[in-house]
């Protein structure tokens, strides 16, 4: 087993490796400090369009400093051929520190968390990046998505609640959220995922935001796949439906 585990780590870190060579390497700085983060722009841009913009908030296991991890689970969804003609966008993979989290919460808590006041450094370092992206790049401020795994999960919740009418979109995977906060994401086109055997983030974090989402008024999205553990994002990368619908997704 343990040969197994490090046959698939390789794996993975080198398609991480070869999809650094497509996504260029970049840093943010802030008042708080400096965010690494990869970015990959449309294959064929035209003169005078505007595209979407993505955001990819990783798990815990990918924080760093060598701006390349943080690209192991997802980089190669976005780099497919066929994705990169049909949803021609800027796709950008911050990295998190090491002993630092896009949320401070405890991510194993089966409640839901109270929403810390303040961002945390990485959070407050990609919400500056944002508006310098839409600044500094084509892109289309109506179009701009954000998803993430694990730790990257409860990030997405986090920054779209601090930021609740600049999101087109959000996909949390196996995260946890304030719920608390769904009356602001209501009108939020969300699809969310989770394992329903994962025993890291439990289920009914997922499960009681949903909920009150629904609660609120929402019409959200939410796929619970039996069966699976934690690692649910690779059924969600797997899922043919969405990129289609999330790309459809545009903020009044």
């Amino acid at each position: 087993m343990k040969h197994l585990l490090t046959l698939g780590t390789a794996l993975l870190l080198a398609g991480s490796a070869r999809a650094a060579d497509d996504y260029a390497a970049r840093a943010f700085t802030g008042a708080r400090g400096v965010l690494p983060y990869r970015i990959l722009e449309p294959a064929a841009p035209k003169a005078g369009a505007k595209y979407p913009l993505v955001i990819v908030l990783h798990g815990a296991g990918e924080r760093g400093t060598d701006n390349q991890k943080q690209l192991t689970h997802g980089g190669a969804l976005f780099l497919d051929a066929k994705n990169r003609e049909a949803y021609p966008a800027f796709v950008v993979f911050p990295q998190c520190p090491e002993g630092k989290r896009w949320v401070e919460v405890d991510w194993g808590d089966p409640v839901p968390h109270l929403q810390p006041k303040e961002p945390s450094e990485p959070m407050a370092l990609l919400l500056d990046l944002l508006p310098s992206l839409l600044t500094s790049l084509p892109i289309d401020p109506a179009r701009v998505y954000v998803m993430g795994l694990s730790m990257g999960g409860f990030g997405t919740w986090d920054m779209v609640a601090r930021r609740p009418h600049g999101f087109a979109a959000a996909v949390p995977i196996c995260g946890g959220a304030d719920d608390s906060t769904a009356p602001l994401l209501a009108k939020l086109p969300v699809w969310a995922f989770h394992g329903a055997m994962d025993t890291t983030v439990k289920v009914g974090r997922s499960r009681s935001m949903i909920a009150a989402l629904q609660q609120a008024g929402g019409t959200p999205k939410y796929s619970e796949v039996p069966g699976i553990a934690h690692n649910v994002w690779d059924s969600a990368f797997a899922e043919p439906a969405l990129l289609p619908w999330m790309f459809a997704q545009k903020r009044r």
